[in-house]
């Protein structure tokens, strides 16, 4: 029988020639995975948490008030995150008028659906914590290499923490908007994308704190950190993304990943997100000159999401922590032969021990994966930031399926 395996030393030198270079065409999307991956040292927690802290920092947060009304939700809906809790109280808004249900009628949902988004905006209106970090890691690789195309980086985040890195260093970036005293969004720049390649393009594809709707209607940037103007997680979402300016940001990322020759790197993202997901796919779908790596910071089996695009779309590839699917082939990971004399400290980069364990990817951390960016720059070796990750990377069409031998090589040059 033939067990394909994947030795991740040769996706990684091949990556590092990629980024190195500023030749090639890459973007990024980024999930809420990036910043919950970053802990603050004076708590121990998650800068930002994912979905599932979120969803109890909201509901604790709104317990003392709606401790009734959430427990129905959960009886109804057992583990329901942020996203089913949501959609349920805006549906019930929707519907109910001046009847009750659970103790509360229409316009009293209506009031606990905006609690609940003033919640999700309060727990992503924070700042970098001083001193290095994966945002500013990747800033100083973006701007660290004269580039042919630009940047393009996609986020569904709302919060600011990429414009933050970005000005922390005077790197220059395009959001979509224009003006001084009330920024006004402009889908023409977005769609042409014609400004100098030293700016990066920063695509809020869910909206950003600091968005808000004028007198008009129009969406502008206020430059202030109030929550008013986001497509949240919730049952209507999709409706939203057909509005301005979200439509204009999703065609962005599907003329991204239907121009010919290009790489987009997703690092904290799951794909659970349908609406992103379908856009992906389909654009690869009829791209095939395009490759999407992902790098998932979980074992390749709870990687559902990513797993099932990954198995239908060889241009799709799944750098998980145990496991990869490149170019449609599955296989665990097994570090060969050093390629060069001294490439062990690189091997550190992306491969090593946490917390003891077995050795495993480590770029599907954001943490892990932005400090690789650095070092594949400068050519430099050190041993990663102690952070738990995933890794995602492999170069162009490579491949790699090969009979097991009788006894695994050893794995050498794992992180201390």
């Amino acid at each position: 029988m033939v067990i394909s395996v994947h030795n991740p030393d040769r996706y990684m030198a091949d990556l590092r020639t990629i980024v190195a270079q500023g030749r090639k065409r890459i973007g990024f999307l980024i999930g809420a995975g990036a910043a919950a991956g970053l802990m603050v040292p004076s708590t121990g927690k998650p800068l930002i948490a994912a979905v599932q802290g979120l969803t109890n920092d909201v509901l604790t947060a709104l317990e003392p008030d709606y401790g009734a009304v959430i427990a129905a939700i959960q009886a109804v809906h057992p583990g329901a995150n942020i996203e089913t809790v949501l959609s349920r109280v805006r549906s019930l808004a929707n519907v109910l008028g001046s009847s009750k249900v659970d103790g509360l009628n229409g316009p009293e949902y209506v009031k606990f659906g905006q609690l609940i988004c003033d919640e999700i905006g309060a727990a992503v209106s924070v700042k970098l914590p001083p001193g290095d970090t994966p945002y500013r890691d990747l800033i100083n690789w973006i701007v660290g290499t004269d580039r042919d195309h630009p940047v393009e980086i996609f986020t569904t985040n709302y919060d600011l923490l990429l414009e933050e890195a970005f000005e922390a260093v005077r790197a220059p970036y395009f959001d979509g908007f224009t003006g001084g005293r009330e920024p006004f969004f402009d889908p023409v720049s977005v769609a042409t994308n014609d400004l100098p390649s030293r700016w990066t393009r920063l695509w809020k594809v869910h909206g950003s704190l600091g968005w808000q709707a004028n007198s008009s209607g129009e969406v502008i940037r206020t430059g202030l950190t109030s929550a008013t103007h986001l497509i949240y997680p919730e049952h209507l979402k999709y409706d939203l993304t057909q509005k301005a300016p979200y439509a204009a940001l999703f065609d962005r990322l599907r003329t991204f990943l239907t121009t010919k020759d290009t790489l987009l790197i997703s690092v904290g993202f799951s794909f659970a997100d349908a609406h992103v997901a379908a856009r992906v796919d389909e654009s690869l779908a009829a791209n095939p000159s395009a490759s999407l790596f992902a790098f998932q910071y979980q074992e390749l089996a709870s990687e559902k999401f990513a797993e099932a695009l990954a198995e239908k779309r060889p241009n799709f590839s799944v750098y998980a922590r145990d496991r990869a699917i490149i170019n449609g082939v599955a296989g665990d990971w097994r570090p060969g032969d050093p390629p060069t004399r001294d490439w062990e400290p690189i091997r550190k980069t992306y491969w090593g021990s946490v917390g003891g364990g077995s050795p495993r990817f480590l770029l599907g951390d954001f943490t892990s994966f932005a400090r690789f960016l650095v070092m594949s720059r400068s050519g430099q070796a050190l041993d990663p930031p102690s952070a738990v990750a995933v890794p995602s990377s492999v170069v162009g069409s490579a491949s790699a399926a090969t009979p097991a031998p009788s006894a695994p090589p050893a794995v050498s040059g794992s992180t201390s």
